[in-house]
Order: C-alpha cells, then structure tokens, then sequence
C-alpha cells in the first residue's frame, strides 16, 4: 500500500479555524466523523486526549501527530491539517503547531496499512518535506509531495539496504577493534503508529551523520519488526531504548544503556549516539531492571508521579474487589432488609458471605500490585503477605500479627499501602544485593533468596514497626469518623463531593472515591463510611446529569455533537460514570469543570446536612434501595446537578449551529 492511499483531498482541512488545541482536535475529528472514518466521535476524542494524557503528540518544530487505534475507527487514513496563525499544541519545543497529522487505524488493522502509516511518520523527519508542506496550498499539492517523498525513500531505502549488506560483509572480515562502531537500541510508544517509526528513522539518520552503525527495533502496532539479533546485541557499543512502554530488556543485560522516552529518539538522536560513545550512559544489570525503570520514571515524570503511578496500580488491581464485593454486599443488605427471614435468609448469607470473601482480598491485592509495580514480579509475594498482615487483627485465623497484642483494630487499608511500597522498595534492594554474585548462582534468587528473604523482611517490618503504628492510626481515624458531629461531616462531604468532579476520574477523583471506599472497606457497617460514600456518588453524579441537563434544555448553547452526547449522559449519571463528562470538559474546561465542581459540593452538602448513607462503594442511583432516605439521597443529586447545569448553560455563549438541525 502506498501512502497515497491512506490521504484523501476529503480529508485535508487547508486553513483550520481552530485557535486552540480543543478546539483543533473538535475540528478534525468532526472531519474524521463527516468522512466516515470514525464512527463515534466523543470516543474517539476520548482515545486522543488519552494518547496527548501520556505525551504530547506535538514533536515540535510545528508539527503534531495527533493517533489512535481503536474501535471506533472505521478504517485506517490520515488527516492533514494547516494552521497559518499556528495553534498552541503544548508541543514539546513550545513553539505553535502548524502542520497537522491526525492518524488513525482501526483495531483490526492490517500490517499492510501499518506499514504504510509507519513510512508516512517517518518521512515527517525530513526537513524538506516539511518545508514543502508548510508552503502547499492546496490538498493535490499535499498529495504530490508525499507522492514524490514516498518513491525517492523507496529508492534510497534499496540503495542503504545495499550498502549495509556490503558494509557488513566487509566489517564482518575486520578484528574487531577495528570494526566500525556499532549501537542498538529500540523504540516504541503507547499506540505505535507514528512516534515508534519516527524515532528509528531518526536515530538511523543521526548515526549516519556521526559514522556510526544503528540498528533499531521496532516495537509498533504490527508487532516487533527488525528484531536485534544476540549476534548485534553482543557486538554493540550500547543501547538507546526510546519508549514510552515496557520493552524486552533481560537481553540487555552487562550493556551500556540509556532509556529515555520515544520523543527524546525523535528530537535528541545526536545527543543519545554521543552520550553512547562517549561512555555516558550506566551499565545495565537485568535484576536491577525495576530500579532502572523506576529511575527513570522519575527522571521523566518526576517523584510524585512515579508513587502516584505505583499506588494506581494497585488501586486498579484491587477496585474489582471493591466493586463486585461491595455490591454483593450492597444486594445483601436490600435481601435482609425487604425478603422475609432477616439476616437468617439463605440469599442474605451467600450473597453477604460472597462480598465478605472478596472484600477479604482487597487490602492483600492492593498491596501486592503496589509493591509488582516498584519491584516486578518478586515483589508480589511479600507484597501480598504484608497487605494481608494489614487486613486482619490478633487473633483472627488463630495469628497473631501484630506486637501489640492488645490491638483491636487492623492496619488496614493505610497498613496496606504502606506495605505495598516497603515491599516494592525491600526487593529492589535486595536485587542491588545481588547483583554481583556469579552467574552460576543466578537460578537461587528468583527461586530461593527473593522469596525467603522477601518474607522475612516484611514479616519483621509489619510485626514490630507498621501493624503497631497503622493499627493505632485507622483505631483513631475510625473513631474520629464515628463520632464527626453535623457541621465537621458537612464540610467533609462537600469537599469529598467537589473533589469528584475536579478532573473526572483523574487523582482528585480518585483520592476522594479511595478515601471513601477505604473507609467503607474498613467497617461496611459504619454510618459515616456510608454517609462518605453516599456523597463521592453524589459528587460523581453531577457532572454528567449537569451536562444532560444543559444539552437538552439549553440547546442553543451546546453544539450539535455535546447535545448527542448528551443523551447518553444520562444513563452514565444514573450510574455513576462521571467520565461521561470529559469531552464537554475538555472542550470548555474554564466553564465546566468550576461548574460541576460547585454543583458536586453542593450535592455533598445536602448528603451530609440529611445524614444520607449509602452502604455501597459503586453503583450511582441503581443501588438507592440500600439508602436510610431515598428520596432525599435522589433530591440531593437532582438538586446538585440542576445547580451545576444551570451555572454551566447561562455561563456558555450561544453557539452558531441551528439547535432544531
């Protein structure tokens, strides 16, 4: 397939109107949809702003590739568009973007469109085809460049294959001191479309440039291509792994490395090669492997970011256990509550029996993924142990678990987290203990050293130093909940609601709903964990009912897309969605998020003034049966999401579009 293929004049947009990044990827996607290339445009946008989440698409030098592979796309193409002003992509080099390449494959793409894409992206490295396409006018202009771009790559590609198989025919013959230097390396990014194929090109043309032979594996969406021989690996000067996921690593193992993201391989090549054969970058030890991760996670993102990533991670694990546990438990309690026999009713003790189990395996699970985030696949165990250590108080199963004997109260879900991180943290270490003892002892660690000592360290540290401090903290903070008076639970559960409809399912929402779900898992009978849960459902409610309500009753402020979406958002509010109100939030997020943020409180505030419980960690207003006031857990998110709707529709401006079309 040849790239002309994947551009059509229909899908071109010469003078893009958009004068934001919003509104830049409204106005392509709206094309994508009008051409029958997408075929759900609010969750297709959703997969771009997911893509510009993990790094900015904007590569700098004024272009931006915005992708994705998904469902919703009906086949594989690629927009072009152009900004004459230049709009402010946040790209990486901060300049304006201009030239714009929307690139998009469906799930089910075949390895002939993907490679067409993979050239497309690489083709973007060369500065006079960029030129030419900053100067084009028109879309057959746009169409002949990349035509002529295409067939003299094709050529020059055959010309280097050529070249390299005679270049290595005749290294091969040389001593190897006097081979001509040689580097690996990898590059792949989240989706693997554009960013994957870009960095190899770039790298390869950089190490031309400096006299160095590079070989770059591809790890993109058609799966790992030009795969580096054992052969290449042992004969490399070092390694450049640009990538924004994991990649195979263990065969890297005694080699000088750096990792780095996939846009440092695409705007620093020179620099990467240089540092190589310059003796800069570190010795890569394949046990160390976690720790090399984990530190440059930290370079990239920053400390906060790789322990929010790592606490994710074990949130994401463990909410499954949450969720359909809690709301087994949740249907229990309507059984004891409406069906003759109480809590002796047979239905009542599965089902309560069945949540109990897997809320049992909530605090273990946590921590264990925690602690597999930090430090791989041996942390888990003693993450699981000391988790579970957390989860029970002296005495139950016949343990005692805790130095203080006395205890009544688990560490619980703060214990959990805590043992997560020091199990994660202990193997890493361990591992740089290791890390030098003779190979023929390498089988040991992984089945022997790792998990005798794993266990014992973290048996040692949750006995005698955690259980006995968290077990005293959750004790006071349980206490401190139970006896919270009106005025101090009203100003918690407004600021819980709030906090839900800051980012919409980002870390606000997230720490709010695990405040209150932890809580709630640490006693499923406490009124105030019922009344917290009560308000972070309220709290999640009201941003998509804000925007259903906006959408249908002041049309003449929405578009024609908000309004469809819209329509949906009703059954995501009745559920407790709260991401159905990310497009109009990424839209207009000035307007609407402080909107729904005021309505959410308010919500929170009427849950609790009324002492409104809801004995359920999920579930919106399908699980109101289980609330002490039905009517009033109903009026406070009607009442929270009419004051949201109302500040959001008179707020916006009235938009162009006919609303009857």
């Amino acid at each position: 397939m040849k790239i002309e293929d994947l551009l059509s004049p229909d899908l071109m947009i010469m003078d893009l109107k958009a004068t934001t990044q919003e509104e830049a990827i409204k106005e392509m996607a709206n094309l994508e949809v009008k051409q029958g290339v997408v075929n759900n445009e609010e969750e297709f946008i959703k997969s771009i702003w997911a893509r510009e989440k993990e790094s900015t698409t904007g590569i700098g030098e004024g272009i931006a590739m915005p992708h994705a592979r998904n469902k919703y796309i009906n086949r594989a193409a690629v927009l072009f568009a152009k900004s004459f002003k230049g709009i402010d992509y946040k790209a990486l080099d901060g300049q304006p973007v201009h030239l714009f390449f929307m690139i998009t494959a469906p799930a089910g793409a075949d390895n002939t469109h993907l490679q067409a894409l993979a050239k497309l992206s690489s083709l973007l490295i060369n500065p006079d085809v960029v030129n030419a396409l900053k100067a084009a006018t028109t879309p057959e202009e746009v169409i002949d460049i990349f035509k002529k771009a295409e067939a003299e790559k094709d050529a020059q590609d055959k010309a280097d294959a050529e070249k390299r198989k005679a270049e290595a025919a005749k290294e091969a013959s040389k001593p190897d001191s006097e081979q001509k230097p040689l580097i690996v390396g990898v590059t792949a990014c989240i989706n693997g479309i554009a960013h994957t194929y870009m960095a190899q090109e770039a790298l390869i043309k950089a190490g031309k440039k400096l006299g160095v032979d590079v070989r770059i594996e591809t790890n993109g969406s058609e799966g790992v291509k030009d795969k580096l021989t054992p052969e290449e690996i042992k004969r490399a000067k070092g390694v450049i792994i640009a990538s924004d996921k994991k990649v195979d690593m263990p065969r890297f193992n005694g080699k000088e490395l750096i990792m780095k993201p996939v846009v440092d391989g695409i705007n620093h090549p020179k620099e990467l090669i240089e540092d190589v054969l310059e003796n800069k970058a570190p010795i890569y030890h394949a046990d160390s492997s976690a720790s090399s991760s984990d530190d440059d996670a930290k370079e990239k993102q920053g400390l906060w970011a790789s322990i929010y990533k790592n606490l994710m991670s074990g949130i994401s694990h463990m909410l499954p256990f949450v969720i359909g546990g809690g709301i087994l438990m949740a249907i229990s309690f309507i059984v004891e509550n409406y069906m003759a026999g109480g809590a002796k009713n047979p239905a009542f003790i599965f089902l309560n029996s069945a949540g109990n189990l897997a809320f049992a395996f909530m605090v273990p699970v946590l921590a264990a993924y925690i602690a597999e985030s930090i430090g791989d696949l041996p942390a888990l165990m003693p993450g699981f142990v000391g988790g579970y250590m957390a989860a029970i108080v002296n005495g139950t199963n016949g343990l005692q678990v805790n130095a203080q004997a006395h205890a009544v109260s688990p560490a619980g879900f703060l214990g959990g987290i805590a043992a997560g991180f020091i199990a994660g943290y202990m193997m890493i270490g361990l591992k740089k203990l290791f890390a030098k003892l003779p190979k023929s002892v390498e089988g040991m660690k992984p089945m022997l050293l790792y998990p005798i000592l794993g266990l014992l360290f973290i048996a040692l540290i949750m006995f005698y130093i955690i259980n006995p401090i968290f077990s005293s903290v959750n004790f006071a903070i349980t206490h401190f909940l139970n006896s919270m008076g009106t005025g101090n639970l009203v100003i918690l559960t407004m600021i819980l609601a709030g906090m839900m409809a800051i980012d919409m399912g980002g870390p606000f929402n997230k720490a709010a709903y695990v405040f209150a779900s932890g809580a709630f898992a640490n006693d499923p009978h406490s009124a105030t964990a019922a009344v917290m849960m009560a308000a972070v459902m309220v709290g999640g409610m009201v941003p998509p009912f804000a925007t259903a309500i906006g959408t249908t009753f002041f049309k003449n402020r929405y578009t024609k897309e908000e309004r469809r979406a819209g329509v949906s958002n009703w059954i995501l509010g009745f559920s407790f969605i709260t991401e159905g109100a990310i497009p109009f939030a990424a839209a207009d997020p000035g307007r609407v998020i402080p909107s729904c943020v005021i309505g959410s409180a308010v919500g929170g505030l009427l849950v609790g003034l009324w002492h409104i419980q809801v004995p359920a960690p999920h579930g919106g207003l399908w699980v109101s049966p289980l609330s002490n006031h039905i009517l009033l857990y109903f009026v406070a998110t009607i009442v929270g999401s009419i004051v949201a709707g109302l500040i959001m529709s008179f707020w916006k401006k009235p938009v162009s579009e006919d609303p009857d079309e």
